[in-house]
């Protein structure tokens, strides 16, 4: 091998290991949050403007994507939810809060304890010190057909959310479960005109109690399964079902499952709960769950958090975990000092 040779193998080896050095560099952030919905943004928002190097990983599919407006949130009601967003991202931008367009697979704790990696679907391996889970939850309908295309339309499912909108229209409630007679209670604060659909729901489920307060809320009850619905002009006109007879009915009601999108959550060792609608974690004020160094907000947290919640949330989350960092720094770099009372009985102080 000649000098020549060597030195520029030498030179490229160099050059590898500067790149390799400054990948690493580049993918070590003080806080990864994990979605970026209104949770996630807020959270990242305070954490930069608190001077955190912060990274937002964004799989891209907010819950109330469906929804052309969002409703209840001051300053923003009747919004349109993608536009909120975008400014959120802008926003954090400007504090120096990097976003990736990714979906993190995997999350493990690294071998210090203290740290955390993230794997995201491109390969791509990220470290952290501490993290926020704000991944959400998804609304799983009922299997009726054309239910999933009105979905946000005039198949809805929150009266705080869209009640207004739509007050005074003929409603349908379709019944998943008993719990369905409260959606049908509660929508009739909207419309005098309330038709429960019992759908796969037994009549003979619900209770006395639920019959009674139907009736005085003026909500008739419908039994049998509902088939489809009718659609005419893209508008949903009416609901049919399985005996052939037709139902007119401008808004459906209905409530999805919520499926809490927990995987990552579970992964890293955090406690769950289960609730009438899932599992989700057990957190104290500030959204940290049991699992050290993690913070979680928004519907990955709970099931009723509206967008001002869950806003309110991250940035609960984001400013606890800069103050918990804050002190963690100062405490590996304070001496260890011992009490003053101590300190002034061996100097011979009283």
């Amino acid at each position: 091998m000649t000098e020549q040779t060597e030195r520029t193998e030498r030179t490229e080896r160099t050059e590898r290991t500067e790149r390799t050095e400054r990948t690493e560099l580049s993918e070590q952030y003080e806080v990864i949050v994990i979605g970026g919905g209104a949770a996630g943004l807020s959270a990242a928002l305070v954490l930069g403007r608190a001077r955190r190097r912060t990274l937002v990983i964004d799989a891209g599919e907010p819950r109330n994507a469906p929804a052309a407006h969002m409703q209840g949130y001051l300053s923003r009601d009747g919004f349109p939810p993608a536009e909120f967003l975008a400014m959120g991202r802008e926003e954090i931008a400007r504090y120096g809060v990097e976003l990736v367009r990714d979906r993190a697979t995997n999350v493990t704790r690294n071998h210090d304890g203290q740290t955390f990696t993230a794997t995201l679907a491109t390969g791509r391996s990220i470290q952290a010190r501490r993290l926020v889970i704000a991944t959400g939850l998804k609304d799983e309908l009922p299997p009726v057909p054309g239910l999933a295309d009105r979905f946000g339309r005039d198949v809805l499912h929150c009266p705080y959310c869209h009640g207004w909108e739509v007050q005074d229209q003929p409603f349908g409630v379709l019944a998943t479960t008993p719990r369905s007679v409260h959606q049908a209670l509660m929508v009739s604060q909207w419309s005098k005109d309330v038709t429960l659909f019992l759908h796969t729901v037994p009549e003979d489920a619900l209770p006395d109690e639920d019959l009674r307060r139907l009736a005085a809320a003026g909500v008739s009850v419908v039994p049998g399964e509902v088939s489809e619905l009718l659609i005419e002009a893209d508008r949903l006109t009416g609901l049919r079902l399985t005996n052939g007879t037709t139902h007119d009915r401008s808004i459906l009601f209905v409530a999805p499952r919520p499926i809490p999108q927990t995987t990552l959550l579970r992964q890293l060792g955090a406690e769950l709960q289960e609730t009438p609608f899932g599992a989700y974690p057990v957190v104290d004020a500030t959204g940290q769950t049991t699992a050290p160094g993690v913070w979680t907000a928004g519907n990955a947290m709970g099931f009723s958090e509206q967008v001002i919640n869950a806003a309110a949330a991250g940035y609960r989350a984001g400013a606890t975990i800069n103050g918990e960092l804050l002190m963690t720094d100062l405490d590996n770099l304070s001496p260890s000092w011992g009490s003053p009372r101590s300190s002034e009985a061996e100097s011979g102080g009283v």
